[in-house]
């Protein structure tokens, strides 16, 4: 399968400080980590690669695809002034952004899945993962959403693509632009409001596939809660009712049962 490069000086306008494309790397989050780690400033800065060898999803599980079927990925965030209790907004605004620019775009209605999955029906369309540039108040969020993948490409069988789902409108340049522009307008009224403004709490719930259903979460140390989610705090955890009262997730693996009665 022929696959065209991406073309950003196509977009002009983009707003981001600094864009950068490499052909090959392992992890466009690790590269930006150790640029900030180096002493350069990532704040604002956009890289993407047209293929990872060793891209990364939650608790360091690996995915990948073929070079040039996806976008992928990661943008430092300047977190100064924003509170770390709403730190964890960070990579759900990036799913409701997403979710818009895929809709945009393409007209598919895909939903978010707690915390970092971006889901239409049971199939994974794109990941998130969100990384501390620790000591400092500096963020590196990174996506990956699959375009022109196809199922016998497909790392998981659980996977798709926007080509799988019959998208129309597969030009990488057009997404990107449109997943950037909307991705730091989210970030921007983050930041300004020091954490979830209402609008965002509202368009998450509203694109959100995990509250309202049955829920069985694996927390560190296999505790398992099973329960229905009900809903987001400030701090962007998830609430579960599990029938012998409310339990707060901040981090697990996060399994859909079935819809709640």
């Amino acid at each position: 399968m022929s696959r065209v490069p991406l073309n950003p000086t196509s977009l002009p306008d983009l707003p981001v400080r600094r864009l950068d494309v490499v052909e090959t790397t392992g992890s466009t989050n690790a590269d930006l980590l150790a640029r900030h780690a180096a002493g350069e400033d990532i704040r604002g800065a956009v890289l993407l690669a047209e293929h990872q060898n060793a891209g990364r999803g939650r608790n360091g599980r690996s995915w990948s695809a073929p070079p040039r079927s996806q976008i992928a990925l990661s943008i430092g965030v300047d977190a100064d002034g924003v509170p770390s209790q709403g730190w964890g907004w960070l990579p759900l605004l990036t799913g409701v952004a997403l979710v818009d620019a895929v809709r945009q775009t393409t007209g598919i209605e895909a939903g978010v899945k707690w915390p970092n999955d971006i889901l239409v029906g049971t199939g994974k369309l794109a990941g998130i993962l969100a990384e501390v540039a620790a000591p400092d108040p500096v963020i590196v969020v990174g996506l990956g959403l699959n375009v022109t993948m196809t199922a016998e490409e497909a790392p998981d069988p659980r996977a798709t693509s926007l080509q799988m789902l019959g998208a129309a409108m597969l030009d990488r340049d057009v997404l990107l632009g449109t997943i950037l522009r909307e991705l730091t307008a989210r970030i921007g009224r983050w930041q300004t409001a020091k954490g979830p403004d209402p609008t965002l709490i509202d368009d998450y719930r509203r694109h959100s596939l995990t509250l309202g259903s049955r829920v069985r979460a694996v927390l560190p140390g296999n505790r398992e809660i099973i329960g229905v989610a009900v809903d987001i705090d400030d701090m962007g955890r998830l609430a579960i009712d599990a029938g012998s009262g409310v339990e707060t997730v901040s981090a697990g693996d996060i399994t859909h049962l079935r819809p709640a009665d």
